[in-house]
Formats: C-alpha cells, sequence, structure tokens
C-alpha cells in the first residue's frame, strides 16, 4: 500500500452471513440470537458461534423485542395471476422500508376464498420463522383466533386486510372517502343516474365500504335511486354487470366501478356495445394502477399510495415490536381522484332521482 493509499473499512457482518455461517435459514439465525424456545439448542450454540467467530454484534439482538426478519404474507386469489398489479406496489414499499432499516424480508402468499378469507396459512406461519408478519390484502377474521392462539407474542400488522373485533395493528385505505370522491365527481359533472359495479353483499369488507360510500354519497346529494349491478371483481364479471345493467337501467349515464381491473372490463365492454365513452357513458375506477393510465381512453380513477401502505405497514410493525403494550393503531391512508379521459359532462339532465 503506498502513501496515498487508505485501507478499506471492513463490513459489519449481517445476520445472512451468521445465518450462511450457521448453515440455517435467516430466521432460524435470528431466533437463535434472540433466544426464542422454538430453536433446537444444538442449532443455537451453532448459530452462537457463528455469530462470535464474524464478530456480529450479538447483544444487539437482546437490547429489546426488535424486529429482523419480516414476513410478509400477500393473499392470491384462486385462479388468478401470481402477478397482482395492485399488491406488486405494496410489496415494492414493504421492500423498500426493509432495506432501508436493514431487515430482512421473507415472502410468502396466502390462498384466499372470493371474500378473501384464507383457505390455508403457509409454512411461514407453521414454522415461525419471521420475527413479525404483514398480512397483505386478505379476510382473516374467521381464523384471526387460530393465529393470535399460535403467535401469542409476535407482532402483526394487517395492510389492506381485515379482523374486526380483533387486536391487531393495520394500515388500511380511506375506501368510504374514496368512493365519495369518485361519486361526487360524477354528480358534480351533471350525472343522477350513476350505478355501481363490482361488489356484492359478500365482498370483502373494503369492497363494501366503497359500495357504502356510494350510497352514502347518493344519499347526501338527495339522490334516492341506486343502480348496485352485483358482480365479482374480474374483466369478464365487469363487461358482463354493464350489459345487464344498461338493459335493465338505459337511463344511466355514468358509473363507478370498485377496482380499476373490473373498471376496464366495463370499458371494453361499453364500447363493443356502441356506447361513447365519456359522451354517452362515463366510467370511474379505484386503485389507480399504471394500466389505468394506459388504456384508451384513460381511466379516470380514485389514486391509492400503494407503496406507501407497504412502507407505512413495515414501520408500524417495527414500532409495535419495540413497544408491545401500546394501544392498538389503526392508520387510515388518504385517497385523490385522478380526472382522465372516461369521464365528462352529463349530455343528458335528467331531473334528481
Amino acid at each position: 500500500m503506498n502513501g496515498s493509499e487508505t485501507p478499506k473499512t471492513a463490513r459489519r457482518p449481517t445476520l445472512r452471513d451468521v445465518a450462511r455461517a450457521a448453515g440455517v435459514s435467516i430466521g432460524t439465525a435470528s431466533q437463535a440470537l434472540n433466544n426464542r424456545p422454538s430453536v433446537q439448542p444444538e442449532t443455537r450454540e451453532r448459530v452462537l458461534s457463528a455469530a462470535s467467530a464474524l464478530g456480529y454484534r450479538v447483544h444487539h439482538a437482546h437490547k429489546q423485542p426488535s424486529l429482523s426478519v419480516v414476513g410478509m404474507l400477500v393473499k392470491h386469489d384462486p385462479g388468478a395471476p401470481l402477478f397482482n398489479p395492485f399488491f406488486s406496489l405494496v410489496q415494492a414499499g414493504v421492500e423498500q422500508e426493509c432495506r432501508l432499516q436493514r431487515l430482512s424480508l421473507m415472502v410468502a402468499t396466502i390462498e384466499v376464498d372470493a371474500s378473501n378469507r384464507p383457505v390455508e396459512w403457509p409454512r411461514m406461519v407453521e414454522d415461525d420463522s419471521a420475527d413479525g408478519l404483514l398480512l397483505l390484502g386478505a379476510n382473516i377474521e374467521p381464523t384471526a383466533d387460530a393465529l393470535h392462539r399460535r403467535l401469542p407474542d409476535k407482532p402483526i400488522v394487517l395492510v389492506d386486510s381485515y379482523a374486526p373485533g380483533y387486536h391487531f395493528d393495520s394500515v388500511l385505505i380511506d375506501n368510504l372517502n374514496g368512493a365519495a370522491q369518485a361519486v361526487n365527481h360524477l354528480i358534480a359533472l351533471g350525472h343522477r343516474h350513476i350505478g355501481l359495479i363490482g361488489s356484492n353483499p359478500a365482498s370483502p369488507p373494503d369492497i363494501l365500504e366503497r359500495r357504502q360510500g356510494y350510497i352514502n354519497t347518493l344519499i347526501k346529494h338527495g339522490i334516492t335511486r341506486t343502480y348496485i349491478e352485483d358482480s365479482l371483481m374480474t374483466r369478464e364479471e365487469g363487461a358482463a354487470a354493464l350489459h345487464r345493467l344498461m338493459a335493465r337501467a338505459p337511463e344511466v349515464t355514468a358509473v363507478f366501478v370498485v377496482n380499476d381491473d373490473t373498471a376496464i372490463g366495463v370499458l371494453h365492454a361499453a364500447l363493443d356495445m356502441g356506447l361513447r365513452v365519456p359522451e354517452d357513458l362515463s366510467i370511474v375506477g379505484f386503485d389507480d394502477i399504471a394500466l389505468a393510465s394506459e388504456v384508451r381512453p384513460p381511466l379516470t380513477t380514485i389514486h391509492v399510495p400503494k407503496v406507501w401502505l407497504g412502507r407505512l405497514g413495515v414501520r408500524q410493525l417495527v414500532a409495535r415490536s419495540q413497544s408491545p403494550q401500546h394501544p392498538q393503531v389503526t392508520l387510515g391512508v388518504a385517497t385523490r381522484l385522478v380526472e382522465r379521459a372516461t369521464t365528462a359532462m352529463c349530455a343528458r339532465q335528467p331531473a334528481f332521482a
């Protein structure tokens, strides 16, 4: 080394390094360093020896019930593609925040039914391999008791997930106000016969909130007639629902659709039926997925800050792990209207219903 060179600072060993040296998973290494009873004594000894040999500062793990490994469980609908345009961005936010806070991340999917209720839990829950869990998109109320009994001391945060009556922290979309923004926009454009597509009485709680927001907003404006066409949230279901709605209520001049993917199906069906969008039919979606700006005409929708849902979920999980006795926290994430080309002034001016 010549005089102009400076020695490189040695990289601080990470939990991943310890796990690799001990020949165990990151989750097992974290549990061993935190003295969890689920780890076999010989495994714990191997992890502690690896940590000592690497110079890993083991005492940091005992300072507080802190988080080293985050387990993220993402809902997966039966028959749907694994890539979800909404939750892929929520997951990106989780990954960003984990990197920022130097947390390891494990990912698994939860198979759910049509009401977003878990069909079975992944092995990540069974083997207790994460220090805390983020649940994305599931309605876990029917299985919340079993989950709580299985993991009584583990911090759990629900992100766009629901378990009414249970003491889990949550990060939720303000669905009621988001739906109100959509319907208020259509009313401001002169529409009075406004349909709703994409929900049904068995829909998940977030969709039922959007349905209720639609009803509440019409009532607030003195509009008593609703045009609710029940359907599932798929493009095919949205298209079929529009055909049914227009056949029974041709006076409808606008529709609010509870998510963008279904709204794209509604848009395609409207064009196939010979309806001009937005001249004959205005359409508003919800979520603001990437495709909403790419369809023609581009979709007016309600923007959800999806990346921030994920980031706030990680932050709340860290806060809960550090302060397990603090009161339950629910964070509401605000939405905003993104006006594009599928809404316009109502060409017909019917009287208030």
